[in-house]
């Protein structure tokens, strides 16, 4: 893994009360932090992401 890849950004956010208690009840259910939480949260949304415009990708080049 390249040192690029470790290096961590600094966002700042800010989450209506409801929706970081949510978040905090998910992080505790999977023994994460909240912070850990949504960055797995932003990870599966950005993996998910690609795969459909992988998937979209295949399907737009597929001969007919």
């Amino acid at each position: 893994m390249a040192a690029q890849d470790k290096e961590k950004k600094q966002v700042p956010l800010r989450l209506s009360a409801p929706l970081w208690a949510e978040i905090s009840r998910w992080a505790e259910d999977e023994f994460r932090s909240v912070n850990g939480q949504i960055e797995y949260i932003l990870n599966e949304a950005v993996k998910q992401r690609r795969r459909k415009r992988e998937d979209k990708s295949r399907i737009d080049s597929r001969p007919d």
